[in-house]
């Protein structure tokens, strides 16, 4: 047991509450990676349009996150940060499992919702938490270590979804997904402790953190901070609205097998978002010892040419140039991530950290889990009406399985061209989130010293 505040500064400790954390987001995006991999399959057992996949996949998942993610960032700034963690992964694997219980669209967005719920106490109690363990220069390159975390549970939830599913259909495949993070929550609990608050930065804890008020002016104060906050929020949109559709494209476009898609998937999602966060973090860490904007920087020019690459991918007809250019692009993309969860944390006090990491959390939930997936559905379905000659495309192809009927391959083709046709749409905003990290930039300087003048 820990039992000193020294030695939850020890490298030992560290390196457990890093991996602890790690196995508590691989956790955290399983379940995501398995919905996305088990849409196809759902879509046509339950008759569901890309419209309503979009909503189970988006704003059903992040309403209550939305709800929820401030009040427990507020919570977590003054209640014990592990126990909201634990209950947190417990939760939402709980309601992962639930998923597979669903009779139709309604009792699925339920179980979705609560999946959402779980998931609002996640990130921001971990960025606080790493905050107190970890000094300014390591906060971005310490969260890229525990957002590994994402890649591999995007691989482990793909796989896993995807063998399930084929074996035994997609109800078990969330059943196989979301019951192993039961343990997990009960091994937050036994291995980590919880920390002072400034305990990294030789600072004594406050009694209490400051009031909501003080926060709300800090970011209106901080042009850099809110520009920071909206630019990952921005990028969020587009970032899961691809992610979620994702294997479906590669389904309906590409006509790869469900047991195939989904570790293919995958394959993608893990390498981009490993080599993205680790060239984003540990790169604009060492690039800010020499100027403090680069942070912000690298977080643009990734999102200015990510789009393009996307763009490529999504035209590409040869599986190999659509793996390697996928790939390229989420690489790029994910640049953004680790940088942006660490200038949040330079640039607040310790009693704030974690409220700022809860409206981020916020805001990229609602904003871009909860709009991204729903936009690309409801465009998928307007273009796949388009490109639809026979008439009403909702009323003839739902729940349509594929076959050698006319019918059949005009749904297919018409499917095929609308999520190609969204997901192309959707790639545009990439270019706005990076003008807002370019606007951060031109203040960040200022702001970082002014943080740590003040929390010393």
């Amino acid at each position: 047991m820990i039992a000193s505040d020294s030695a939850l500064l020890s490298a030992a400790y560290r390196r457990v509450f890093v991996a602890v954390l790690f196995l508590v987001c691989l956790f955290n995006f399983a379940d995501r990676a398995a919905f996305a991999v088990l849409s196809q399959p759902i879509k046509t057992d339950l008759h569901l349009s890309d419209l309503q996949l979009g909503l189970l996949q988006g704003l059903s998942f992040a309403l209550l996150y939305a709800l929820l993610g401030l009040p427990i960032g507020r919570l977590a700034e003054r209640a014990n940060r592990i126990w909201i963690v634990s209950a947190a992964t417990l939760i939402w694997s709980a309601a992962t499992a639930a998923c597979g219980f669903a009779q139709g669209f309604a009792q699925l967005m339920v179980a979705r919702i609560g999946v959402g719920f779980g998931d609002a106490g996640f990130s921001a109690p971990t960025a606080s938490l790493t905050s107190d363990h970890f000094p300014p220069l390591r906060r971005a390159s310490v969260m890229a270590l525990i957002m590994l975390g994402t890649p591999a549970g995007l691989l482990f939830g793909s796989v896993v979804a995807g063998f399930a599913a084929g074996q035994w259909g997609w109800r078990a495949a969330f059943w196989a997904v979301g019951l192993p993070g039961l343990a997990v929550a009960a091994l937050v609990l036994v291995v980590l402790r919880e920390p002072p608050r400034g305990l990294a930065d030789g600072r004594s804890p406050r009694t209490a953190p400051p009031p909501l008020g003080a926060f709300l002016r800090a970011m209106v104060q901080r042009p850099a901070l809110r520009s920071v906050v909206l630019g990952g929020a921005v990028a969020g949109f587009g970032m899961t609205a691809i992610s979620q559709f994702l294997p479906m494209f590669l389904v309906r476009v590409h006509h790869i097998p469900i047991r195939e898609a989904g570790p293919l998937y995958g394959l993608i999602s893990s390498v981009s978002l490993t080599i993205g966060l680790l060239a984003g973090s540990f790169g604009t860490d060492w690039l800010a010892k020499r100027d403090r904007r680069w942070p912000a920087l690298g977080a643009a020019c990734g999102l200015c040419t990510a789009p393009l690459v996307y763009l490529l991918a999504f035209r590409a007809t040869g599986r190999t140039d659509v793996v390697l250019l996928l790939t390229l692009a989420g690489s790029l993309l994910l640049l953004f991530y680790g940088p942006t969860m660490g200038m949040i944390q330079n640039l607040l006090e310790p009693g704030m950290r974690t409220t700022g990491a809860a409206l981020f959390s916020t805001l990229y939930t609602l904003f871009g889990a909860g709009l991204g997936p729903v936009f690309v559905g409801f465009v998928s379905d307007r273009f796949a009406q388009a490109a639809f000659a026979p008439g009403e495309f909702s009323a003839q192809c739902a729940g349509i399985i594929a076959s050698p009927s006319a019918l059949a391959r005009a749904c297919a083709a018409a499917s095929a061209a609308g999520i190609a046709d969204a997901l192309q749409i959707s790639v545009c905003v990439f270019f706005a989130a990076a003008a807002l990290y370019l606007l951060a930039s031109r203040t960040l300087r200022a702001e970082f010293y002014a943080a740590q003048d003040a929390t010393r």
